[in-house]
């Protein structure tokens, strides 16, 4: 493992990473408001699945195929970016609801609350790029030489992924805050419109993203 001063700064610079707002962040907020706290969080834990399996797919290899192979990146980015496309038109066409000051307590029924989890964990594992940042970025903290670089590289994965749920907590927290004014909850609807778009333009900025063999 690195020494205390790297692996501090390996924390702090996952904090600020996971503070860029990404479609990660946008389907936390995104959530939060229309259902809640507790909406927002379980979209951020579904990232945070989503994040475990590129860490996993890390370990036994899968991610240096993504960072190899233009084939396999480009199958996983379009399969990514049609699916924020999909939640953008979504949003885009969803219909206002009725009374949008009912929405200041939200109880999502169990079910409602599991499609939240899942949205939060298809967001992610789509996302190709995810998987490249952590081959990019998680190395750098692993000292030439390091005997089981591999299990090195799971636990800091581990790590950095553990250190995003405080942020993704906090993300949702301040989503469903902002969701209580009532100035919010009448713009409700031009959110997810709003949202819709970002959403898209994720989509085709994922659509447009160099393959591996063009980012050398």
């Amino acid at each position: 493992m690195p020494d205390s001063h790297q692996l501090l700064l390996f924390i702090a610079a996952g904090w600020l990473l996971n503070l860029t707002p990404g479609p990660d962040v946008l389907c936390i907020v995104r959530h939060a408001l229309r259902g809640g706290a507790r909406a927002g969080i379980l979209a951020g834990l579904g990232v945070t699945a989503g994040c475990f399996v590129h860490i996993a797919a890390a370990a036994v290899g899968v991610g240096a195929l993504l960072a190899t192979s233009a084939a396999a990146f480009n199958v996983l980015k379009w399969v990514g970016a049609a699916y924020l496309a999909y939640t953008g038109l979504r949003l885009l066409l969803a219909r206002a609801p009725a009374s949008p000051l009912a929405q200041r307590a939200p109880a999502a029924p169990p079910m409602a609350l599991r499609r939240v989890f899942v949205d939060g964990f298809w967001t992610n594992v789509l996302n190709p790029k995810v998987a490249l940042f952590f081959l990019a970025f998680v190395p750098q903290f692993i000292a030439p030489g390091t005997t089981d670089a591999a299990r090195v590289f799971v636990l800091l994965g581990v790590l950095f992924n553990l250190n995003a749920i405080p942020v993704n907590v906090g993300w949702a927290l301040a989503a469903a805050w902002m969701a209580r004014r009532a100035s919010v909850q009448r713009g409700l609807a031009w959110l997810d419109r709003a949202a819709g778009i970002l959403f898209i333009g994720f989509g085709l900025r994922l659509a447009w993203a160099d393959g591996p063999a063009a980012q050398r």
